[in-house]
């Protein structure tokens, strides 16, 4: 048995940190709380109570058959350029981890300067290749590849290309992170005991990898389901998507009820999406379980 004075002690100690870990955290909490919780309630009342109070903003977006291939449009965007960057993510976070230090921090540079780049500069210069006189068409037709341009914008084709390129950072960075930190002496004892190099991949490496592939394709689906410019100028009218109908409820059309309405949908979303991460991939209960 321990000495009841020295635990009394220590779960005193430790209350009196808890309380003054809380009143270093208040102003941050304030600021969160004025900054996001607040407009959050203001914006979910908004969806129940405007024009009148009830669910019809709701049901008017799950009813209208427009409304619902906007978000059907979103749903397969976000998924379609989820599977895509994860890929071509997957390879190029394997070869950073591999390569030299050099060529490894090389390439991170090429990477985050692509990221420090003006997001409007990128999808106008997407635009510009991807066009019918682009350089991409033109180097197809003059390789005999094509005789007449390929549709590349205003479609499922030219968001896809331009949203890859915008999240590919956010899938090869956490991959790598997990990939390097894998212990390479557990892929040869794999060789050791006879698996082949499929079986590594599949059973040891790909398993090793799988906290960093659902971190990145969470990362890249939550942030293409708000995603506005890129789609909006390489997808045009034809693959609307969520949050371009927020802005035109909201600016346009002065419906701020369907527009909070569609926002907290979007909203319940990403969390939802955050709630199965937490629940699948949860560092803590993994460490309390250890």
């Amino acid at each position: 048995m321990g000495n009841p004075t020295s635990v009394l002690g220590l779960r005193s100690y430790i209350r009196n940190i808890r309380a003054s870990g809380l009143v270093l955290a208040m102003p941050a909490l304030l600021l969160l709380s004025a900054l996001f919780v607040l407009p959050v309630l203001i914006l979910l009342s908004r969806s129940f109570l405007d024009p009148q109070p009830g669910l019809q903003n709701y049901a008017e977006l799950l009813s209208s058959s427009s409304y619902r291939t906007i978000l059907f449009n979103t749903f397969i965007v976000s998924t379609t350029v989820t599977l895509v960057t994860l890929a071509v993510g997957f390879p190029v976070a394997w070869l950073l981890a591999v390569v030299s230090r050099f060529w490894a921090m090389a390439v991170f540079a090429v990477i985050l300067l692509s990221m420090w780049t003006n997001l409007l500069t990128r999808t106008f210069a997407w635009m510009i290749l991807l066009q019918s006189t682009g350089v991409i068409n033109r180097a197809l037709i003059a390789l005999g590849v094509i005789d007449t341009p390929l549709a590349l914008t205003n479609n499922l084709i030219g968001v896809t290309i331009g949203m890859t390129y915008i999240m590919f950072p956010f899938i090869v960075l956490p991959l790598y992170a997990t990939m390097k930190a894998m212990d390479p002496a557990v892929l040869r004892a794999a060789s050791l005991c006879g698996a082949s190099r499929l079986q590594c991949f599949l059973h040891v490496f790909l398993p090793n990898c799988a906290s960093g592939i659902v971190a990145g394709c969470l990362m890249v689906f939550v942030m293409s389901l708000g995603y506005f410019v890129t789609p909006v100028l390489l997808g045009g009218p034809s693959y609307m998507m969520l949050a371009e109908l927020i802005v035109q409820l909201i600016q346009s059309m002065l419906n701020w009820g369907l527009g909070a309405a569609a926002a907290f949908i979007l909203f319940a979303a990403t969390l939802a999406l955050y709630a199965l991460q937490i629940r699948l991939f949860d560092p803590l209960t993994d460490a309390r379980k250890g």
